[in-house]
């Protein structure tokens, strides 16, 4: 595994790449409070015959954390992805997304349907269909923002860890629950706040009309215990044309940290099927 930076749009960029020279690509999008690390333990379940690219998003990370929101912006993020692809000659890809990474991942195959493959989503949304949902989430988003740059990093964990989204993950392994903690407490408090204030669901655009033109494959993974998302997945699949939607067992918001292998499995298998 080779871990780089590089520079995109006058951000420093950090990415990971394993099997360097395999011809098949598959680039992998974290979510919030996440970094590289989080892909891992799927990247040891995949093939060699596939190049494994993850990339620290905007604030997270090793990548910059820059003052200005403006840097944080789904606009800039698609823009920053697409600059990305070009210089490391990614001409298309299968392109996965968890959480909010899964809303960069769909707000780039929508902008860029050619440089996508296949577009695999995990516990992901289009964003808020209405714009007083917006309006509250900014609002929410907002004052969280605040909270972690008023308390810090570590207090915010302590909380974020105990939020009810997360509840599946209290019944992982000791050792599994401290690498989720410790990748979240190396985030900046900078880079957190202004992502929930540039890319936040409220502030981002709806997608939910743009859904039915996406000629692409998309798989969408929920867990079991995830509800809502499951909720999510089900209307987002009415409206793309090519979709399959799997429910995994026993897990709950993030498969891949609570069942890394049969998450690593359903990609191989969709992409052995091309």
């Amino acid at each position: 595994m080779a871990s780089v930076m590089t520079s995109i749009r006058g951000q420093n960029i950090h990415y990971q790449v394993v099997n360097p020279e395999a011809k098949t690509t598959i680039v992998f999008l974290h979510g919030f409070t996440g970094s590289t690390k989080t892909w891992e333990s799927t990247e040891q379940w995949i093939s060699k015959k596939y190049r494994m690219i993850s990339i620290d998003l905007m604030g997270h990370g090793l990548t910059d954390s820059p003052y200005s929101v403006e840097a944080y912006s789904m606009d800039e993020q698609v823009e920053l992805l697409r600059e990305f692809f070009e210089a490391r000659r990614i001409y298309t890809c299968t392109l996965v997304g968890y959480s909010m990474g899964g809303r960069v991942a769909l707000a780039f195959a929508i902008r860029y349907p050619d440089k996508v493959k296949k577009l695999v989503l995990e516990s992901a949304s289009p964003g808020l269909k209405t714009e007083d949902e917006r309006r509250t989430r900014i609002k929410n988003d907002r004052q969280l923002a605040e909270r972690i740059e008023k308390d810090g990093v570590e207090a915010f964990v302590n909380y974020w860890e105990n939020i009810p989204l997360f509840e599946s993950q209290k019944h992982l392994p000791a050792d599994i629950k401290q690498q989720v903690r410790d990748e979240r407490l190396n985030q900046s408090p900078v880079g957190l706040a202004n992502s929930l204030r540039g890319m936040g669901t409220g502030k981002q655009s709806s997608y939910w009309h743009e859904l039915k033109h996406f000629q692409k494959p998309v798989v969408m993974l929920t867990g079991e215990l995830d509800r809502k998302f499951i909720q999510k997945a089900i209307e987002m699949k009415e409206e793309f044309p090519i979709c399959e939607h799997h429910i995994v067992p026993a897990v709950g918001h993030a498969i891949h940290v609570e069942n890394p292998q049969i998450f690593a499995t359903i990609i191989k298998e969709h992409l052995e099927d091309e």
